[in-house]
């Protein structure tokens, strides 16, 4: 295949990824029954497939995606297929400067998010980005100056959000279902195939390096599951251990962390073979003082089809928990909190503490070879 035809097939693949997740159980893509809308919104920056699980999300929730732009025409264009009743805008400045749509949405390349945001923060525009919000420390620095000057909501879109298992394991842990919450293990193997990527994603510089970028989902669950409001990071590393024609790649990479509600452990890499037939099993699991779960969110090795299982042991028995029909609330709840100014989708203070988690894992990661 021609590097232009994997090109094309890489965009294809990512404007149909909520499609595909919604077949497997991870994303609900199909919107809300109910016509009416509450919120109009805006997309800016198409880089990354999320971008279409992050609308998918906000309009099952009750917004009407009225707005896009992306420098990039092919994919505008293809965003345009998916969502033709929204309009495209030619410059970021027509959505920026438009007092009707107050939340954008993004998922720019990674090193553009930052200033992204602080854009449309000082244009009175709330901001949900895909994960990592940020690239660098600095950034984050300035995206906590112009949060708390303009009192706006800037929302990192993390994978638990539109997990089915882990909203239920999250319903499980508050009961108390394991206990004192003492560990997480969050396993974040990745599927890639080279040709079909851009070329930042080869950039260390534009995607953050792999802790940054593919453990911010762990950085999160650690913090959200153990309740932790400060943290430690106690070790990390990172290597490219199987690309080496890809100076920039980072395809391995693990921290260790301490909280002051738990401790936990991440590994993220991108050596998913090709004989899974999912893009990567992921797992994530909790230890508690009389019991643990672990969720296997794309793939049960057992048999069961699809995703989101979930398997809970406590002092009585082991069982799996079905979570198909499992709510996914978020984005409800964070148009929720545009019209109302509340956190009820994510505390600002959660939000910066796991972007920071992530960032400084990379910062402090020694290099492995």
């Amino acid at each position: 295949m021609a590097p232009e035809q994997r090109r094309r097939a890489f965009l294809e693949a990512m404007a149909g990824l909520a499609v595909a997740s919604a077949a497997s159980g991870a994303v609900d893509s199909s919107p809300p029954p109910s016509p009416s809308r509450r919120l109009r919104f805006a997309a800016i920056g198409l880089n990354h497939g999320h971008v279409y699980a992050q609308v998918d999300d906000v309009v099952r929730g009750g917004g009407e995606l009225v707005a896009f732009h992306a420098k990039e025409p092919e994919l505008a264009t293809e965003f345009g297929r998916r969502f033709p009743a929204a309009k495209r805008a030619r410059e970021e400045r027509e959505v920026l400067e438009d007092a009707s749509i107050p939340l954008v949405v993004s998922a720019a390349i990674p090193d553009e998010r930052a200033a992204l945001a602080v854009r449309a923060m000082q244009h009175a525009k709330d901001f949900m980005v895909d994960k990592p919000g940020a690239t660098t420390l600095e950034q984050l620095a300035e995206l906590r100056r112009v949060q708390a000057q303009t009192g706006r909501i800037w929302s990192v879109w993390y994978g638990r959000l539109a997990d089915r298992a882990l909203c239920r394991a999250a319903e499980l842990v508050r009961a108390g279902a394991v206990g004192r919450v003492l560990q997480t293990i969050g396993l974040g193997p990745h599927r890639m195939d080279p040709a079909s990527r851009p070329p930042w994603f080869f950039e260390k510089a534009r995607y953050g390096g792999i802790l940054c970028d593919l453990a911010s989902h762990q950085a999160d669950q650690f913090l959200f599951f153990t309740g932790s409001t400060r943290f430690e990071v106690v070790a990390s590393q990172t290597g490219n251990l199987g690309h080496r024609d890809r100076p920039g790649l980072e395809d391995f990479g693990d921290m260790l962390v301490r909280g002051d509600g738990g401790t936990g452990y991440a590994r993220v890499d991108w050596f998913t073979p090709g004989g899974l037939r999912t893009w990567g099993d992921g797992r994530f699991t909790v230890l508690g003082a009389d019991g643990f779960l672990e969720v296997r969110q794309n793939a049960d090795l057992g048999g069961r089809p699809g995703g989101n299982h979930l398997f809970l042991v406590d002092q009585k028995e082991t069982r799996y928990v079905d979570c198909r029909d499992q709510p996914l609330p978020a984005g409800g709840q964070l148009v929720s909190d545009v019209l109302a100014r509340t956190e009820t989708a994510m505390s600002q203070a959660h939000c910066f503490l796991a972007t920071e988690l992530a960032l400084r894992a990379e910062a402090a990661a020694r290099r492995i070879a």
